[in-house]
């Protein structure tokens, strides 16, 4: 079954090039024009990737990253046009697990998408393997 992904981004350009990329690597993709749709859809059906734009109306990448924290371990990157150690200090505060600043590469992107899920897979057959012993 495909990884679910969900990406906030109030740039439709952004968020198709993303969802296209990550598509043709086989994920199953959702993409939202603001935090507060996605925040709705994870509501209703978790997904195992979250990728958030910082600068969105409604509420933000900072707001969705510590909403999405209160109940849930999902990994989450921020993406940001602002290129600024504040910024990357904040998000990485919050519990982001990796941050972009645009332009964001599509295919460094993907590759670190793909890194983060065998970096799970890896770390949960290894505690099944620790569980066992």
């Amino acid at each position: 079954m495909a990884k679910k992904i969900y990406i906030a981004d109030d740039d439709r350009t952004i968020r198709e090039a993303i969802k296209t990329f990550l598509e043709s690597a086989e994920y199953d993709v959702s993409d939202f024009e603001n935090g507060d749709d996605l925040l709705a859809a994870f509501a209703e059906t978790p997904a195992d990737l979250v990728i958030l734009d910082v600068m969105m109306p409604g509420s933000n990448g900072f707001t969705c990253c510590k909403i999405l924290r209160e109940t849930s371990h999902v990994p989450i990157f921020m993406l940001t046009a602002r290129d600024s150690d504040l910024d990357y200090q904040t998000g990485m505060d919050l519990g982001c697990d990796d941050f972009f600043t645009k332009p964001v590469s599509l295919m460094s992107l993907v590759m670190r998408v793909k890194a983060l899920f065998r970096r799970i897979e890896y770390e949960r057959k290894g505690a099944t393997k620790c569980s066992e012993g």
